[in-house]
């Protein structure tokens, strides 16, 4: 009898799903299996055939189309024929002539929902609230009437905490009600920024925090209110490709990074950080944010000249880029490896400076350089911690590389979901100045990412806090990026340089 395979994770996902989200552990194991069907159907790109498993493995399971589908069960138990309708309409393919491809089919449908539970579900996340917005989110302009408009509660909240104030305008981004308040005088101001945790205990929100800020007109604040996540409104890939075309044209590596609170693009560009840390626990989406700032300059206009260094010591994040004809000695993973690719990166710098010495150029883009036909290298790291871990010897050269590599045209991207001193040193902090902070668990390390506090207050899922080189924080909400996504923009790229 033809059998639905997963692998260990798969397991432990179907698990967690049935303690921490359904909260019903006793359920069966195919209520997961269906709403992780239902879940990839939603994605429009099918699912490759990375998830394709022929046997149970170790920690993995195995289910029959009697515990998945309900097939030969009598009655309205048995939904085969509703599922193989299902998914012949999505693959465009007669599905009932032959029933090995199904299963096939549905295997990976299967796989692919449970993976997108474990990228986009947090425990600490109600998971009805989650299923309800990754199944209709998107279907159409309804959400907004989820958005509620709490101006009236946030009055008497903000009369709670001593500070009489008028509500001028509000504005309703992806995730966050925007309110403009008129304060009565200037005091009213640092009585707001010191009770902002009395005012979300006193709205109900629990750890989703709340931010103020002052704006441009007198005695006018904006404060920030977050809503459940039934309110969120997805920031779509769809709006990176949009924009890449549109970035501007003296712009080196053009970047995307998601929208603001009021749902205006963020972005900039690279070559100007010159560097780049980004940190945030697990579950912030962190990973994702990465894989935004990557797909942006191997979709964006200037991708033919750029080539990416990627060192990913957990093995897990970057093994899909390993075909991208971008890509400089493939993905680093062994420490022995990734402290010679990094040493490489040094000759590589000591030869540019050279380079450009001797025909008088300043940097890469002075345009005495220009018939040296550099290409922009930009180096990802994906946990720094994880790496300084394995060897300190790799410190030494990222920070010779932070010192001197932007004017040839080399770049850093480090991650780390441990901000601490020891992970990100006085060295590596002073030359590498700009940052990302997504949600972190003490204030601490908001410290360590930022210079200041904040980002223990974010709502995680892709909410950060943006300090690029000379400007001011800026709080952005990350494009929602799927593992089909990257494949299909990995293929994408491939075939372009084929062609």
């Amino acid at each position: 009898m033809a059998k639905v395979y997963t692998d260990s994770q798969d397991e432990l996902s179907i698990t967690t799903v049935l303690k921490h989200g359904l909260r019903q552990p006793s359920l069966p194991k195919w209520t997961v299996l269906r709403l992780a069907l239902a879940r990839s159907i939603r994605i429009t790109t099918p699912p490759d055939e990375s998830l394709d498993r022929r046997q149970s493995s170790a920690g993995g399971g195995e289910y029959s189309l009697l515990q998945v589908t309900g097939e030969g069960k009598e009655g309205d138990d048995d939904i085969t024929l509703v599922i193989k309708a299902l998914l012949s309409e999505y693959h465009d393919e007669d599905l009932f002539s032959d029933d090995d491809y199904f299963v096939q089919l549905l295997q990976r449908h299967i796989r692919r929902g449970l993976r997108e539970f474990r990228s986009g579900w947090m425990e600490s996340h109600d998971f009805h609230d989650f299923i309800a917005h990754e199944m209709f989110g998107d279907l159409d302009d309804s959400i907004e009437t989820i958005v509620t408009d709490n101006s009236v509660a946030l009055v008497r909240a903000l009369n709670e905490i001593g500070i009489h104030a008028e509500i001028t305008e509000t504005i309703n981004g992806p995730r966050i009600n925007r309110y403009h308040v008129r304060l009565r005088d200037a005091n009213d101001y640092g009585i707001l920024l010191k009770g902002l945790e009395k005012l979300s205990f006193i709205l109900g929100l629990g750890e989703l925090g709340i931010f103020a800020a002052s704006t441009t007109e007198p005695r006018i604040a904006s404060i920030d209110v977050p809503r459940g996540p039934m309110g969120w409104q997805s920031v779509r890939i769809s709006s990176l490709f949009e924009w890449l075309p549109k970035a501007p044209s003296n712009w080196r590596l053009p970047i995307y990074l998601g929208q603001n609170v009021i749902g205006v693009p963020v972005t900039f560009d690279l070559a100007d950080t010159p560097h780049l840390l980004v940190g945030g626990t697990t579950g912030s989406g962190k990973s994702v944010c990465l894989h935004s700032l990557i797909i942006s300059i191997l979709k964006g206009p200037r991708a033919s000249t750029v080539q990416l260094v990627l060192i990913d010591p957990k093995k897990v994040e970057f093994s899909v880029y390993a075909k991208v004809p971008q890509l400089m000695g493939g993905v680093l993973t062994e420490i022995s490896d990734i402290l010679d690719g990094l040493n490489r990166l040094i000759d590589e710098m000591s030869m540019r400076e050279n380079l450009l010495a001797n025909c008088g150029a300043r940097d890469i883009d002075d345009p005495k350089a220009s018939s040296l036909k550099l290409k922009r290298i930009v180096v990802f790291v994906e946990e720094l911690a994880d790496l300084l871990t394995q060897s300190s010897l790799v410190e030494e050269p990222l920070i010779r590389i932070a010192q001197r590599a932007r004017a040839s045209g080399i770049h850093l991207v480090l991650a780390t979901q441990r901000p601490d001193a020891k992970t990100f040193s006085g060295l590596l902090r002073s030359n590498i100045p700009s940052r990302i902070a997504l949600s972190v668990q003490k204030s601490a390390e908001s410290k360590i990412i930022l210079d200041e506090v904040g980002a223990e207050r974010l709502l995680g899922k892709g909410d950060m806090l943006l300090k690029i080189l000379g400007g001011t924080i800026t709080r952005a909400h990350g494009v929602f990026i799927t593992s089909d996504d990257v494949s299909e923009a990995i293929n994408a790229t491939t075939k372009r340089r084929k062609s």
